[in-house]
C-alpha cells in the first residue's frame, strides 16, 4: 500500500508537470483547485500579472449554510457555480483549468460542470 507522503509527492510532480503547460492571462485566466479531505477550494488567476482575481471555496458561509448535509461532490458543484456567478460579475467568460494535479473524476469534476452550468467556458 502507498503511504501518504508517496501519494502527495506523486501529486505535487503531476501538478507542476501540468503547470509547465498551462498559463491564463487577462483574457483568459487560471482556475486553480486545491482538495482537502473535507473542502474545496478554487481561485482564478491572472499569472501575467500574478495576481488572484476570483476564488470560492465550501468554507465560506453562503455555502455552509445551504448545503450543510450535502455529499461533497454536491457542495463542489455549488463551489463552481458560485464561482461562475463571481467570474460574470467581473467580465470574465473563458478560463483555462488546472486540476492541480488531481484526477478529473469525482469533486473537481463536479466544480468544473458547476462552472460550466453557468455558461463560462473553459
Amino acid at each position: 500500500m502507498k503511504n501518504k507522503h508517496n501519494l502527495k509527492h506523486g501529486r505535487i510532480v503531476r501538478h507542476m508537470r501540468i503547470r509547465k503547460k498551462l498559463s491564463g492571462d487577462e483574457t483568459r485566466p487560471r482556475v486553480s483547485v486545491y482538495r482537502s479531505n473535507q473542502h474545496i477550494y478554487a481561485q482564478v488567476i491572472d499569472d501575467i500579472n500574478s495576481r488572484t482575481l476570483v476564488s470560492a471555496a465550501s468554507i465560506e458561509p453562503q455555502i455552509r449554510n445551504e448545503h450543510s448535509s450535502s455529499n461533497k461532490s454536491v457542495i463542489a458543484k455549488a463551489v463552481g457555480e458560485l464561482l461562475a456567478k463571481r467570474l460574470q460579475e467581473n467580465g470574465i467568460k473563458r478560463l483555462v483549468f488546472d486540476r492541480g494535479g488531481y484526477k478529473f473524476h469525482g469533486r473537481i469534476k463536479a466544480l468544473a460542470d458547476g462552472v460550466k452550468s453557468m455558461g463560462v467556458q473553459i
